[in-house]
């Protein structure tokens, strides 16, 4: 049966922590990696079909304050692809390809404060939430990349540091040696508690071993007293304690004094009675 884990006092609940954040950060880094994965993969495909991939869930790191207080830099915005224009009303925020003169060709997720219809059909006006005026130009249906349904906030500052030369080393390298070391004390354990069975075995069979013997030769010391022949099937004498019976003495005398006693007694009490 396995033991179950002790986290009492202080080094427990540091050790459950330690589990706790290591395997949040491992299941991440495995969430990002089939992510990016994924995204790797079906672009390559998309490539080779000469189509631009569009993924149906993007994220995308703000590195602005346009939309604060709601979104602020460093947060993680998570954008829904879209596939009518009819499921962008106002007052959504979008992620799209800017056509703007300022911010030409870069991706910007903005508030939208008005559906209009051009004669490319639907685009939106926008606006930051922090900004003073509207975009200079609308986002037009097809430069939208989706819909924000999500905002993970600071999650940026993991992508910037996984970024950063060492990042991603020092990311996958430490929760790894961290379970590593533990699983290697595990083994350390389990080997020491099997020695100590192994040990706690041989002195049990040690022990059975010399009752054994001394049983034998307890049998034997018998047999020969009762000068038994040894092909005879040996009987081992049955011991019984005796009982000690009490005697009591009768006197004479005392039964003469007591009768004597209980005579005058009874004269004494006609006495009184008269």
């Amino acid at each position: 049966m396995k033991a179950k884990e002790n986290y009492s006092g202080f080094k427990g609940v540091f050790k459950f922590a330690l589990n706790v954040i290591t395997w949040t950060a491992l299941i991440i880094l495995i969430l990002l990696a089939l992510f990016l994965a994924y995204y790797t993969i079906n672009n390559k495909l998309y490539e080779r079909k000469g189509e631009k991939f569009e993924p149906f869930v993007s994220l995308y790191t703000i590195v602005s304050g346009s939309m604060e207080p709601n979104i602020n830099i460093y947060d993680v915005v998570v954008s829904k692809k879209v596939k009518s224009p009819n499921e962008i009303k106002v007052g959504d925020v979008i992620t799209f390809v800017s056509t703007s003169s300022l911010s030409k060709g870069l991706t910007v997720t903005h508030r939208v404060i008005e559906v209009v219809k051009t004669d490319l059909g639907v685009a939106y006006r926008t606006q930051g939430d922090n900004n003073l005026s509207p975009d200079t130009a609308p986002a037009e249906f097809d430069n939208v990349i989706g819909k924000v349904i999500l905002r993970i906030p600071k999650l940026g500052k993991v992508q910037e540091f996984l970024s950063k030369k060492g990042g991603w080393l020092i990311a996958i390298i430490i929760p790894a040696l961290f379970i590593i070391v533990s699983d290697i004390l595990k083994i350390f354990k389990l080997v020491g508690v099997k020695n100590k069975i192994n040990e706690i075995n041989k002195k049990d069979e040690k022990i059975k071993k010399e009752r054994e013997k001394i049983e034998s030769i307890r049998k034997e010391v018998l047999r020969k007293k009762l000068n038994l022949n040894t092909h005879e099937a040996f009987i081992e004498p049955i011991v019984t304690k005796k009982k000690t019976r009490v005697v009591v003495a009768f006197d004479p005398k005392e039964k003469i004094k007591r009768e004597n006693y209980q005579k005058e007694r009874r004269n004494y009490q006609k006495r009184r009675r008269r």
